[in-house]
This record gives C-alpha cells, structure tokens and sequence, in this order.
C-alpha cells in the first residue's frame, strides 16, 4: 500500500516559480516510477513529467519541457517538481502517482495523492 500527499501548491504571477512535494509512505513507493499529471477545469488530466525509481530517467510533457524539474530524494521519500517560468495555462489541480500498470505518461498508476492546486495569474 503506497500514501501519497502532495503540498506546495499555491497562487504566484506569471514568470514565478513553485516547488510541488509528494511525500510518501510504503516500500513500493522508493521502487517505483513517478509521476506528476496535471488537470484543468474541464480538461482531461494530462500528463506533466515522470522519474525512474533510481532518478536516472526523466520524462517530460513538451508544454512544460524546459520550465519544470522533477527530482527524487530516495532517503527522505519524497519526489519534487520545480516549476519555473510559469503561465497562466499552467493553472490546475497537480496530482502525484506511484506504481505506473503501463507507460510512464499512461493515467493508469495504481495509486494517487489528493492533489495540490496551482493558480498562474497573468
């Protein structure tokens, strides 16, 4: 069984930065790939960025390829997402996911956080 929850979401202008956390409790967590995804009032959720188990692998979505970060610290459990440069249409609710049933930017991992709400004004 595998806890997720996610914190540092928050209101900042456009061009600021955030740093998300997803903290997590259970072994599986520190053997499993990552992810972030991403949902907006009515869209669907979307993909943002994953890391391998080990960090040595990252992927990104192309919108957010270049301004966001995501990193792991396997010692304290916790995965992060450094968001710079952020627009307005980077505005949603961010959901961290652990144990992926099929590709990394696949929605079907097995297990999921509450989210954290993200709010870009321009």
């Amino acid at each position: 069984q595998v806890q997720l929850v996610e914190s540092g979401g928050g209101w900042v202008q456009a061009g600021g930065s955030l740093r998300l956390s997803c903290a997590a409790s259970g072994r599986t967590f520190s053997s499993s790939t990552v992810a972030w995804f991403r949902q907006a009032p009515g869209k669907e959720r979307e993909f943002v960025a994953a890391i391998t188990w080990s960090g040595t692998y990252t992927y990104y979505a192309d919108s957010v390829k270049g301004r966001f970060t995501i990193s792991r610290d396997r010692a304290k459990n916790t995965v992060y997402l450094q968001m710079d440069s952020l627009k307005p249409e980077d505005t949603a609710v961010y959901y961290c996911a652990a144990v992926p049933a099929g590709a990394y930017n696949d929605p079907r991992y097995n297990y999921w956080g509450q989210g954290t709400q993200v709010t870009v004004s321009s």
